[in-house]
């Protein structure tokens, strides 16, 4: 997934080329001090994906704009139409927006794609990434 802190409304959608593959872009009104956007990224992004937070778990890139996340559940149809632009989430609360790019199947982790473990930059996910 791709961060944008500091923005002027939360929102989940669109696609970044990013490091790791294809990501979901989130912008969080959250500065990127002390974790705040971070915190910010993985409550939005649990709230788009109809999950509880607690599901949502960062994996990769504690002080990077480029993150990676775990998420507990079947995501992978809705992750990959917020990413493509198919469905987007805002909110102009001060809500926390997160997203990653592309689902894993069994549990793996994509943050735009990350290589290995089960991960994928765009299939679907059983109790896998975002």
């Amino acid at each position: 997934m791709r961060v944008r802190p500091g923005a002027g409304r939360t929102r989940v959608g669109g696609r970044y080329d990013g490091p790791h593959g294809p990501a979901l872009i989130v912008a969080v009104g959250a500065p990127a001090v002390d974790g705040k956007a971070t915190e910010a990224v993985r409550r939005a992004l649990a709230d788009a994906l109809g999950v509880r937070p607690g599901a949502v778990a960062l994996k990769l890139g504690a002080t990077s704009r480029d993150k990676v996340f775990t998420v507990d559940g079947d995501v992978g149809a809705t992750l990959a139409a917020l990413r493509d632009g198919t469905a987007a989430v805002g909110k102009a609360t001060g809500a926390a927006a997160g997203g990653a790019a592309g689902g894993a199947a069994g549990g793996g982790a994509a943050g735009g794609g990350a290589a290995g473990g089960g991960a994928a930059g765009g299939g679907g996910a059983s109790g896998g990434g975002a």
